[in-house]
């Protein structure tokens, strides 16, 4: 289901996983020892942290499966030309140039490499280049480029200003075994973590749009859209999204199952849970947050939605 799920346990009053206190007082000593309200922290914590890392297991699952069938993009990191005026040529970058490292990460190939670029727009980012066999270092901003693709939608990118001029027979995908597909699922779903925690950085310190916040419509929009490219596509998506879930499950917003991390962090800490009345106000925070995030994602997806009917 897009819009999610919640799991109501054994004494649970909702699905907030609130506790029913008539439930409770009622229960015998069998039920107490099976009720989630009567588990160790410890046992309840690892409970509800199961879900985001399920969301994260299945990311890396399906990247992994994704490299094992149709192997790893390899087109070399070289720099062919770059463009007069642009953050490249502010930097130093020179057409021959081979990108070794992006703030230390080792670059593979020329995919690599714009993977990074485009989603740092405005950070400065450390690169390790080999010219003609000495190593040099240069410091590069990716500016901000409005960029459209071919189904109409706007994304803001980073962009260098270099170009790579690949041969036919320069880019092809390599062969990866299942401990490397394993690996690179790893890290490729530590990417979109990571990016995604940058955005939302960004749009808190005010150097991204929170324009490009989307919800179920945008959601519903952009699968469909990517389903006519094919299955890959596909499952690469999905991968994303479970991501995103588990990211976004794990805020410390109460409602949330970070915000029942934190409460059990609190009581590990007290040596006893919050009060009741506590946790309700917590619980309606969240909420009310949860709430106003969503009908916020609507809002921006009927924003799109019209950009779009009036430009076509």
């Amino acid at each position: 289901i897009p819009l999610g799920g919640y799991v109501k346990f054994f004494g649970d009053e909702n699905a907030a996983s609130v506790p029913d206190a008539a439930a409770l007082a009622a229960m015998t000593d069998e039920e107490r020892r099976h009720s989630f309200v009567h588990q160790s922290v410890g046992r309840r914590a690892a409970v509800v942290v199961a879900g985001p890392v399920a969301n994260f297991l299945l990311a890396i699952v399906i990247f992994a499966a994704l490299f094992m069938v149709f192997g790893k993009p390899s087109t070399s990191p070289r720099v062919d030309a770059v463009q007069p005026g642009s953050a490249a040529e502010a930097a130093g970058f020179q057409p021959g140039d081979l990108v070794l490292t992006i703030d230390g990460r080792r670059v593979e190939s020329f995919p690599d490499m714009q993977q990074i670029v485009s989603t740092s727009a405005g950070e400065t980012l450390v690169f390790e280049v080999d010219r003609g066999g000495v190593k040099v270092t240069l410091k590069a901003t990716p500016a901000l480029k409005e960029s459209k693709d071919r189904f109409g939608n706007v994304h803001r990118i980073g962009v260098l200003g270099i170009s790579r001029s690949p041969s036919p027979d320069d880019t092809h995908f390599q062969p990866v075994g299942p401990l490397k597909a394993l690996e690179l699922g790893v890290q490729r779903t530590w990417f979109v973590v990571e990016r995604t925690l940058s955005y939302i950085g960004g749009v808190i310190s005010g150097r991204e749009a929170a324009d490009q916040l989307g919800g179920p419509i945008r959601i519903a929009q952009v699968s469909g859209q990517v389903a006519s490219e094919g299955l890959p596509s596909l499952f690469s998506l999905t991968a994303v999204l479970s991501v995103s879930i588990g990211l976004l499950n794990l805020f410390p917003v109460p409602l949330l199952d970070g915000g029942h991390l934190l409460y059990y962090a609190i009581e590990a800490v007290r040596g006893k849970p919050l009060s009741d009345r506590a946790q309700e106000v917590g619980f309606r925070i969240g909420l009310a947050i949860v709430v106003m995030l969503m009908i916020f994602a609507t809002y921006n997806d009927l924003l799109h939605l019209a950009a779009q009917w009036t430009a076509s």
